[in-house]
């Protein structure tokens, strides 16, 4: 008899703390799946786009930034080719500013090569 009571209680207990916890579906938990897939391709994208591209100084043929003066050695991040040289810039805005008038640019750009 005490077997019995005990089992019953014992029943009973994981019963009453199985009602509060929720049960999902093979669906839903398809679709929670899919969910967590979402935020990881969403995380490696803006991580994809945060990351710049940058460009070894040894392909460009200035030692400056034309446009703002900046050290080439301190990061190139967008380059540009212009009669027989090959340009390097800090950013795209440099960049875009540079090709209004290449001509001026290059002056300040301190040539190399």
């Amino acid at each position: 008899m005490n077997k019995i009571v005990s089992f019953g209680l014992a029943l009973s207990t994981f019963l009453i703390s199985a009602c509060g916890n929720k049960t999902t579906t093979k669906e839903e938990a398809a679709e929670n799946s899919n969910k967590v897939a979402d935020v990881k391709y969403e995380s490696n994208t803006k991580m994809q786009d945060a990351e710049e591209k940058t460009y070894a100084v040894s392909l460009v043929n200035n030692k400056k930034d034309p446009t703002c003066g900046m050290p080439v050695t301190a990061g190139i991040h967008d380059t540009a080719h212009y009669e027989k040289y090959v340009v390097g810039f800090c950013s795209k805005e440099c960049k875009d500013e540079f090709l209004k008038n290449p001509k001026a640019g290059l002056a300040a750009a301190e040539l190399t090569k």
